[in-house]
């Protein structure tokens, strides 16, 4: 009988590589402007080189000191140890997109090593549970240079023979981190994926915009398959350069699937001290599909050696100690203090946490007196409605915190309607001034709630008397019809009655 991939019993393994380009304000070894930083993104291309860039002769690299430390806080926010001694080394093979045709990475001492990241993960429905969490096993972050870009067609998809070289990226600080090899789904790797993302966006290190490659994932891949009282290990597949997590979860999901089909059909697996069939490969986002490009090179071949232009980095105790003070709440705590402590649905608290400013100013609205979920509701849908209209984000819009705790009070206050509240956000929104008093502005624009009694009585009397259907059926008995007249009331009056009021009068006057 033949036997196929559902009879058998199968875990997948993955490590991730991660790279991140930190987005100081000049490159890893020189004063050259750093393409990732947002003041360099609309730079022509080969505009950000200098001679060291280039590789010409006699160049000296000098280190980069805000990049190690930006390398230091990821460390540490991943839990790992910061080496107290550090060197660069020589990492030499062909690259057609780095001049001097080496790149300056760390070999044998990075900078971060051996630690240990608590990854939330989320049940089989997608909730996040309390206390779930899967360990992930950090081996190393170390610092080194990006390469250039290679671009295989003409700028609008336009077809070209050749291949055309920005060396803009060229010279990046970039940021490697190597995982252990303990994913087991694609949904996990995808749950670190983002928080990585979040914790780089958090602290300030790299804007982490994906279209733009400054965060690209490489998972490391294999499927331990059982049979016949055995273990078979597939041969490793590196996936190379996927810069959404949509593809990492589809390169993942497919690898899986196609390496076990393979060993179905030809039995390889991993053979101890040699590559072991180890290759690279690359991801079609059209086929949704991996494949071949390179069997996969091992450390000799890269023919490391220390860098000789470059000093060792000695971290002292008292450095270290300056970098971790820099540490804030990260990604992951906030996630579960948002959705244990503050009640905000998981959906609500991934909006926030995954974009830096609007955290920060979520932060400050609650500082300043508002419900969170109250203070969700505003940023997630007035406020962002009002950004989206206008291309910015929300603390960019120019409403101060205070600003909506006061419109807040006054909604709670029963002074002005929400639909009248999203008004005055529209009119700060429209016109910033921080020193704008909203209950003035409410006044001005004729949006308070009218709660005098008379005049409420008065429209309620008049709705009454022009709805008589609405009014039989309240009286008898369905409920739901009392809206019609609220309605009516707030036609009337042009919006001003508060319709709170105006509902618990209406039930009053017609039970007598």
């Amino acid at each position: 009988m033949t036997t196929t991939a559902q009879d058998l019993k199968t875990r997948l393994v993955v490590g991730m590589e991660i790279h991140v380009e930190l987005a100081t304000r000049s490159k890893m070894f020189t004063a050259a402007p750093n393409v990732a930083h947002p003041s360099n993104f609309d730079a022509a291309p080969n505009t950000l080189c200098d001679p060291v860039v280039l590789g010409m002769p006699g160049v000296l690299p000098v280190i980069n000191r805000d990049a190690v430390e930006m390398a230091m806080l990821v460390g540490l926010a991943l839990g790992c140890r910061i080496a107290k001694f550090t060197k660069w080394d020589r990492k030499s093979y062909y690259y057609p997109d780095l001049p001097k045709n080496y790149q300056i990475s760390q070999y044998d001492l990075p900078l971060c090593y051996d630690g240990a990241f608590d990854l939330p993960v989320t049940d089989d429905s997608g909730n996040l549970p309390n206390v779930a969490t899967k360990r992930i096993g950090i081996i190393r972050a170390h610092l080194e240079e990006d390469a250039g870009k290679l671009l295989h067609e003409a700028p609008g998809g336009h077809a070209i023979d050749h291949s055309i070289v920005d060396l803009n990226r060229a010279g990046t600080p970039l940021l490697e981190i190597v995982t252990q090899p303990d994913f087991e789904t694609p949904e996990q790797c995808v749950q670190f994926a983002q928080m990585l993302r979040d914790i780089c966006r958090s602290l300030g290190v790299s804007e982490g915009i994906m279209q733009k490659g400054h965060i690209r994932f490489e998972p490391n891949i294999n499927v331990h398959i059982e049979r016949d009282g055995k273990t078979h290990e597939t041969p490793i597949v590196e996936i190379k350069n996927l810069n959404s997590f949509k593809a990492v979860y589809g390169a993942v999901a497919y690898e899986y699937q196609r390496q076990v089909e393979e060993w179905l059909e030809n039995g390889g697996v991993m053979k101890p001290g040699t590559s072991g069939g180890k290759s690279t490969r690359g991801w079609d986002d059209v086929r949704q599909a991996t494949f071949l490009q390179r069997e996969k090179e091992e450390a000799h071949d890269y023919r490391y050696f220390p860098d000789p232009d470059l000093v060792p980095v000695k971290v002292s105790d008292q450095w270290l100690e300056e970098v971790k003070a820099r540490l804030t709440e990260l990604p992951h705590q906030r996630l579960l203090r948002y959705t244990r402590d503050l009640e905000l649905n998981e959906k609500e608290a991934r909006q926030i946490i995954d974009e830096p400013r609007l955290c920060a100013f979520f932060e400050q609205v609650l500082a300043a007196g508002v419900e969170p979920r109250r203070a969700s509701a505003v940023l997630l849908n007035n406020l962002s409605r009002r950004a989206n209209e206008k291309g910015l984000g929300v603390a960019e819009l120019g409403i101060t915190p205070a600003q909506v705790a006061a419109i807040d009070q006054l909604v709670r206050d029963s002074k002005v309607s929400s639909s009248a509240a999203d008004e005055l956000y529209k009119a700060l929104a429209d016109e910033p001034d921080a020193a704008a008093d909203p209950a003035q502005l409410a006044e001005a624009r004729g949006l308070v709630q009218v709660s005098d009694d008379a005049a409420l009585s008065e429209w309620c009397d008049a709705a009454i008397a022009a709805n008589a259907k609405s009014v039989e059926a309240v009286k008898a008995g369905k409920d739901a019809a009392i809206g019609a007249l609220v309605g009516a009331v707030m036609k009337l009056s042009k919006g001003k009655a508060n319709p709170k009021v105006v509902s618990e009068m209406l039930r009053a006057k017609l039970r007598t």
